[in-house]
């Protein structure tokens, strides 16, 4: 029997998820379900809502297949989705993808583009399905609006959470808080400041950030503690939670609604260092902001930042030390105007877009902070804020650690506490974390 029998035999016992229709003109467009389309625009190289449609099963299966082909390359696999009329359409006449391909990616990817490769596609997202996890193709509903615009999209995202995806990317500002694994102390203190921070801004933010350790869980966790809804970006599978230390905040990002686990690699993916370096795309690419804590002068915060950049995204970075290893990117962004300076976390809100500051004249500090908190806070809560505030009115500039001394307070009590009163424009605190009250009060919320 000739070769091309035999594949055309195969072929046909694929019938189940590869449906031989008859040929239809190409639409160069991404179908979109239930509420529009995204078509590809040649001339400013991104995707632009149109109109409305329903993605198929055999088109998801067709981009599930292609991003594992093309997912350190996904612009060779969007122009050829492109060319093709849709990723279904790659499949059904590989001969023509190989044209479109060209001489090079052709020798390359071409022997990839087969019937089998659909077939795996669309048992893997059966699978995924029994799993309680699902793959969003680009331009479906429910694909990160942001990451359509860049330049280097992934033909699509596995996404595990008991939320549906549009739930959780579309109607709220994303920002990314990402930053070194060698954390130090200043740098958590600070992390955990300004995650706070935006758990009490007006409107909520979701935070982005990677499952790494330092930053990354430190970003999760205090996301999760505050109410705040977060998305782990992995470099693994969504079946595989790495590092095996943060298993049980991915299982809680997992299980909690608005949260999810997201990668653009398949099951199965284990952890290899170039993994993270796509990785980072996504995370850069999802938000509207970056955040970079702490970073070396070579890192993947670092590298996160500068996508962001490129992306023509909102950067800010943490100063530090200037001979602390772990802050020299973070100064070298701030230096090079990459990334504004944080300095005062209602300004930081403020500019995230989170809330508006509005000026009212109080003459007293203690007085506006008992006046604010009451009803609002209870018992030695409430006795507690104002003790400190009378504390910070009669030593202004005192430091958090003087303020242990002083209250016999534990430092994590104290910290919580002034990161309230910064939260709600009470007080400034500088960099070494000095407290200032202030003469004006400012709700920034």
């Amino acid at each position: 029997m000739r070769p091309g029998m035999i594949k055309n035999r195969n072929i046909q016992k694929k019938r189940k998820y590869f449906r031989f229709k008859p040929p239809r003109i190409p639409q160069k467009m991404a179908n979109c379900g239930g509420s529009s389309v995204w078509t590809w625009h040649r001339l400013h190289g991104r995707w632009k809502k149109e109109s409305f449609m329903e993605m198929s099963f055999e088109e998801r299966a067709g981009l599930c297949a292609l991003n594992r082909i093309f997912g350190f390359e996904p612009k060779i696999g969007l122009r050829l989705v492109e060319e093709a009329g849709g990723a279904e359409e790659v499949f059904r006449k590989p001969e023509e993808a190989g044209r479109i391909l060209g001489p090079r990616p052709r020798l390359k990817y071409a022997p990839l583009i087969t019937g089998s490769a659909f077939e795996s596609a669309a048992m893997e997202l059966e699978d995924l399905q029994r799993s309680g996890c699902r793959f969003v193709g680009i331009g479906e509903k429910g694909y990160p609006a942001l990451l359509m615009e860049c330049e280097d999209p992934p033909l699509g995202l596995y996404y595990k959470g008991i939320s549906p995806p549009e739930d959780v990317f579309e109607g709220l500002p994303q920002v990314a808080v990402v930053g070194t694994r060698g954390l130090t102390y200043y740098g958590k203190d600070w992390c955990r400041r300004i995650v706070a921070a935006m758990s009490r801004a007006k409107v909520k933010p979701l935070v982005v950030s990677g499952l790494a350790l330092g930053v990354d869980v430190t970003a999760h966790r205090v996301a999760l503690e505050s109410g705040l809804p977060t998305v782990a970006v992995m470099a693994t599978g969504v079946d595989d939670l790495y590092p095996s230390g943060n298993r049980e905040v991915g299982e809680a990002i997992a299980s909690t609604p608005g949260c999810a686990l997201v990668t653009d690699y398949p099951p199965g993916t284990e952890a290899v260092r170039i993994n993270f370096l796509r990785r980072n795309r996504i995370i850069a690419g999802i938000c509207r902001a970056t955040i970079l804590v702490e970073s070396k002068i070579k890192g993947g915060g670092m590298m996160t930042a500068r996508l962001a950049a490129s992306y023509g995204r909102d950067v800010y970075a943490l100063p530090g030390r200037i001979d602390d290893p772990v802050s020299q990117g973070c100064n070298l962004l701030i230096r090079e105007n990459v990334a504004e300076q944080i300095g005062d976390l209602a300004e930081l809100i403020s500019r995230l877009g989170l809330g508006k500051a509005s000026v009212g004249q109080k003459e007293d500090f203690r007085s506006a902070v008992e006046e604010y908190y009451k009803g609002s806070l209870e018992g030695t809560e409430y006795d507690d804020v104002l003790r400190l505030a009378t504390t910070l009115k009669g030593h202004r500039g005192i430091s958090v650690d003087e303020l242990c001394e002083k209250l016999k307070w534990t430092y994590s009590h104290v910290s919580r506490l002034v990161t309230t009163l910064e939260c709600d424009g009470f007080i400034t605190v500088d960099l070494l974390q000095h407290c200032y009250p202030k003469t004006k009060n400012c709700h920034p919320y």
